[in-house]
């Protein structure tokens, strides 16, 4: 498990907004063409932050995730978005708009994210 950043990884500083499917304009799809993963997908700017890179946010380490387990703070950076400008973040939070609850205080927050390594094929 990871507790703090990898020595030279960048850490950004993200407001973050939450998204879930069953909204508007949401797909069951990333823009890799990987199926979105409940409280693991994350939608970025890839001019900021490049899609495939494993992001380790702290202020989500123990938010329940769908199976009853504690989040690790373990996002895949593997969607986009139009809104997705600049230092922002959007994360995947499930099924319907209850899916959101859990992680309504971090809404519209800043959240700490650091490039923790980088991914192949479709996260898990």
């Amino acid at each position: 498990m990871v507790t703090g950043s990898v020595p030279g990884s960048p850490g950004y500083k993200l407001k973050a907004t939450l998204y879930h499917a069953g909204a508007k304009g949401v797909g069951s799809l990333d823009s890799l063409g990987c199926k979105v993963v409940a409280m693991r997908t994350a939608a970025v700017d890839s001019a900021l932050i490049p899609r495939r890179t494993i992001l380790f946010i702290k202020e989500t380490v123990g938010m329940p995730m769908p199976n009853g387990d504690k989040h690790d703070g373990f996002w895949y950076a593997s969607d986009v978005g139009g809104a997705i400008k600049g230092e922002r973040i959007d994360l995947f939070t499930g099924r319907g708009g209850n899916s959101m609850k859990p992680m309504m205080p971090l809404n519209l927050s800043k959240l700490s994210a650091v490039k923790v390594g980088e991914f192949k094929g479709c996260p898990k």
